[in-house]
Formats: C-alpha cells, sequence, structure tokens
C-alpha cells in the first residue's frame, strides 16, 4: 500500500555523500523538525530525471524555500556516490540533498517501487514529489507510469 497524506515517514537509513564520506542518516532525523520537499525518481542519469526532474528543482530551489521548505532532496534507488556525481553534474550543491536508496529500503516502505527489471535497471522509485513537515506527509504528487508534471518543482512551486 502506497503512502499518503497524513502517513509519517517510515523509519529507514537513507544516505548521502558528505565532506567526511558515506553519511547515513535516519529518516527520522533528516525529515525531523523541518519543512521537506522530497522528490523521487527512477534514476540518475536517466532522461527525463536528468534533462528536466532534477534540474527543475536546482533551478527553483531558492523560490522554493522561500514558499517556506527548510530542505529539498532528491531520492532514487542509486547509492550515495551516484547521486553525488549526478549532483554534481548538475550543480546540486547546497540547493538540493542528494539522498541515495540504494537497496530501495525507503522506496519500498512507502509502496512506490516500480518493477523496470525488463530495461535492465531493476526495483526503481515510481516518480513523484511530497512535502513531509515534521515527519508526516502533508503532499504527495504521484506521476502516472511514463509521464512528467505533477511532481516537478513547478507544479511543487505552484502548489505551495
Amino acid at each position: 500500500m502506497a503512502i499518503k497524506v497524513g502517513d509519517k515517514v517510515p523509519s529507514v537509513t537513507l544516505r548521502y555523500l558528505g565532506p567526511d564520506g558515506v553519511k547515513a542518516v535516519t529518516s527520522e532525523e533528516f525529515f525531523g523538525g523541518k519543512k521537506v520537499a522530497v522528490f523521487g525518481l527512477p534514476g540518475a542519469y536517466t532522461r527525463t530525471c536528468s534533462s528536466r526532474h532534477l534540474p527543475g528543482y536546482v533551478q527553483n530551489s531558492a523560490a522554493l524555500k522561500a514558499k517556506g521548505l527548510d530542505t529539498i532532496a532528491c531520492l532514487s534507488v542509486n547509492d550515495a556516490f551516484v547521486m553525488n556525481a549526478w549532483g554534481k553534474e548538475h550543480g546540486a550543491g547546497d540547493k538540493v540533498v542528494m539522498l541515495g536508496d540504494g537497496s530501495a529500503d525507503f522506496t519500498k516502505a512507502i509502496g512506490l517501487t516500480v518493477d523496470r527489471t525488463e530495461a535492465g535497471m531493476g526495483i526503481r522509485s515510481q516518480r513523484y514529489s511530497m512535502i513531509v513537515d515534521n515527519g508526516v506527509v502533508t503532499q504527495l504528487n504521484v506521476e502516472p507510469s511514463g509521464e512528467y508534471g505533477v511532481s516537478s518543482a513547478e507544479a511543487m512551486l505552484a502548489g505551495l
């Protein structure tokens, strides 16, 4: 069953690459006491993710934060090293935290996996965005398969 508005984010460990190496962070720590926009996508370096999804959040980060967000995070079923390299290529810097969900623990726990085995990608994340306020989902936008729009930075900005 997929996560819905009003649900608490599941308790899992996510990873990102910081100045001192890979940092493991629990979802309670990452989402607690903050208003976070998180967008999930099928994979780093994939077509729509690289051409539109991540760049949209990087470009609109200041406007989104001006609407009351503390943090913007990109989450994918990739490891922290891949997410870091991909984020560097797109200028994510301090604008978007690049979270690795390498074993799909978070993605499975929120019920938003998609099976891309036929395409050689294995289990991945559906494309979505959500607002998490102090650990509770207050907005959720899941894309129909193969589409891009409701989870975009521009849609999120218009909805805040």
